[in-house]
């Protein structure tokens, strides 16, 4: 069923700025400034005050899927800009002792599984790391950067070849930006 005007908005904050400018939405806020390019011909996005409105005319099934996904990501992309974004990883360590560390924007895993050759995952820029004990802490303003640098870390020790059910070794993901994934 098409409505003949769909519209959603987003607040902005005290404190922080949104701007505009050709389908690019930039904001800015004490954390960082984030930019990201919302492209679509049927969705249009306004500033008035301090909201954010994301609207359609004559929208479809699709428009109000665009809109939603619209929002979500600014949603993100303010929350990132005032609080940043957290990925919490456990070091499982079961068979060898595992050495865990950063050398520049090197993250370094020695000795896994007995390996002779450590392995290496090269950080992306606007991201940082901290090794504290036996969690790595993975920080940024940009959910998406957070979330795949975390994912590279956990695959960075994938485990091939032997069963998964005695080599329980690696680093893995315990909570997504607020989000508990174990207990």
């Amino acid at each position: 069923m098409k409505l003949k005007r769909m519209e959603d908005s987003v607040e902005i904050p005290g404190g922080m700025q949104a701007s505009i400018e050709n389908s690019i939405i930039s904001i800015k806020g004490s954390k960082g400034e984030l930019k990201k390019s919302f492209r679509c011909p049927t969705v249009s996005i306004e500033k008035k005050d301090n909201k954010l409105i994301v609207f359609a005319e004559n929208a479809t099934k699709r428009e109000k899927k665009m809109i939603g996904s619209f929002i979500a990501h600014i949603k993100n992309m303010v929350k990132g800009a005032k609080e940043g974004h957290k990925y919490r990883l456990k070091i499982c360590s079961g068979h060898f002792p595992m050495n865990v560390s950063m050398s520049g924007k090197d993250f370094i895993v020695k000795n896994f599984l007995g390996e002779k050759i450590p392995r290496v995952l090269r950080l992306k820029e606007g991201v940082s790391v901290k090794i504290d004990g036996q969690e790595v802490v993975v920080d940024s303003c940009n959910k998406e950067l957070a979330g795949q640098t975390a994912a590279d870390i956990e695959k960075l020790t994938t485990i091939k070849g032997r069963d998964r059910r005695v080599f329980q070794d690696g680093i893995y993901i315990i909570n997504k930006d607020g989000k508990d994934m174990m207990v």
